[in-house]
């Protein structure tokens, strides 16, 4: 049985949307997308900061001039996790241009697409083997780190070339030498028991991250390398990664996640619908 989507105001089975292959997002990346989680709770579902997800998309998409309404986006997620019958799931929005090639996409049009699928986080819950990336993070300047869909080729290619070399994920860093984030994922350290979320002008403002810095009261500053190298700790937020520890940093191997693994349970706890004080960052379906 076809899963449920949702595109330019139209709920039905997957099998019934299409786009043709001279799509303007396909050949040039003009699209801005989000990752939104759902999560199983004891009483019913929710969804985890979904006003924030589409705050972001928001941004992305006046970044390349495509008319976005939060409130439509919103109840269309809900619309297809509840035709789904999904719980724990990934949601997918897309906002894109559709048919014509050329840069000027002006008169072009404008499509909108949500999809949810069963889901648990992508890094899993064992250590990742993180390896430092020969690559470097987009820009700032030159593209601004949201989730603009074209962008995430540098994504991909620092993410192929360290699962070549035998590991999971990949670290940018800038040419001075500073942590920027991973290819999905934001840093932070541990040292001494306290916590520290990298800061860096090309890394993108996670909901995750911010999740992080609310409930620990976490330093956020910019972290060298070395010092990246010297942490007691090192883990990883993302939508979809959640809270994940880092086993090894390229030849090095880390110790015991203690203070990870206790924030990883009290966020997993917060998004299941555990704790009262934080009701307010679920939207539940």
């Amino acid at each position: 049985m076809s899963l449920y989507q949702w595109m330019d105001a139209r709920l039905g089975p997957a099998d019934t949307f299409s786009v043709p292959l001279n799509v303007n997002a396909l050949h040039y990346g003009t699209g801005v997308f989000e990752g939104i989680r759902s999560y199983a709770t004891q009483d019913g579902a929710a969804v985890f900061r979904l006003r924030e997800h589409l705050l972001r998309m928001k941004q992305g998409c006046e970044v390349i001039g495509i008319d976005f309404d939060m409130d439509e986006i919103g109840e269309a997620i809900l619309a297809v996790l509840r035709a789904n019958q999904h719980r724990d799931a990934y949601i997918r929005p897309l906002s894109f241009y559709g048919s014509g090639l050329g840069l000027d996409v002006e008169a072009l049009q404008q499509h909108h697409w949500v999809a949810s699928v069963p889901w648990n986080s992508h890094l899993g819950s064992a250590k990742v083997k993180l390896a430092h990336s020969p690559f470097r993070r987009n820009r700032h300047t030159s593209i601004p780190p949201l989730k603009l869909c074209g962008a995430y080729v540098n994504s991909l290619m620092a993410k192929h070339e360290a699962t070549k070399r035998g590991f999971g994920e990949a670290l940018f860093t800038d040419e001075s030498g500073l942590v920027v984030e991973c290819t999905g994922e934001n840093v932070f350290m541990v040292k001494n028991g306290q916590i520290t979320a990298v800061e860096h002008p090309d890394a993108l403002g996670g909901i995750t991250r911010r999740t992080v810095i609310e409930l620990t009261g976490a330093d956020s500053r910019a972290v060298s390398l070395e010092e990246l190298r010297e942490a007691d700790e090192i883990f990883l937020t993302g939508t979809s990664a959640e809270i994940a520890q880092v086993g090894q940093l390229d030849q090095r191997e880390l110790g015991p996640n203690p203070v990870t693994l206790t924030l990883r349970a009290r966020y997993l706890g917060i998004v299941r619908g555990e704790s009262a004080e934080h009701e307010r960052w679920l939207t539940r379906f």
